[in-house]
């Protein structure tokens, strides 16, 4: 090994160095470049109506069960209301992707059959999330966003 120099010790101490800042570079590009985005433009203008909004769904009663079939195939979304009967839906629009990144994101298209919602789709191993919107027949707004988790 020999003896410890000076430049011995300078070139230690710059490859420690050098590698926690490319490690951190590396971890932070990622982090970047992974991001999806915004969950809405402005935060202020959202948050005027949320009270409002949350109170009207509130009203609504609703509950939103989840199912994924995935020797089928098939993910099954169940919407009832307060006394346990299928919930009225008019128009149904549903995120599904992953909670990390937006490359995986669909808008599957939904049939409703006996008051359960399904769509052929196929989802691999490993955290889904679900971002349902719903409106009642008098236009108010449901909105639940739902974790699935798939098993390998």
């Amino acid at each position: 090994m020999g003896e410890i120099t000076g430049r011995k010790v300078l070139a230690i101490v710059l490859a420690f160095f050098g590698v926690i800042i490319a490690v951190n570079f590396t971890l932070a590009w990622q982090a970047v470049s992974t991001f999806p985005g915004l969950e809405v433009e402005n935060s202020y203008v959202a948050s005027q109506t949320w009270d409002a909004e949350r109170a009207a769904q509130k009203a609504l009663g609703w509950t939103l069960a989840s199912e994924y079939n995935r020797k089928a195939g098939m993910l099954e979304l169940d919407f009832t209301d307060a006394q346990g009967l299928t919930a009225p839906v008019a128009e149904l629009k549903v995120l599904v992707g992953r909670p990390t990144e937006a490359k995986d994101d669909v808008w599957p298209e939904f049939t409703q059959s006996g008051g359960r919602f399904t769509t052929p789709l196929e989802l691999g191993p490993g955290k889904w999330m679900l971002k349902v919107e719903a409106k009642a027949p008098d236009g108010t707004l449901f909105r639940q966003r739902l974790d699935l988790y798939v098993k390998g």
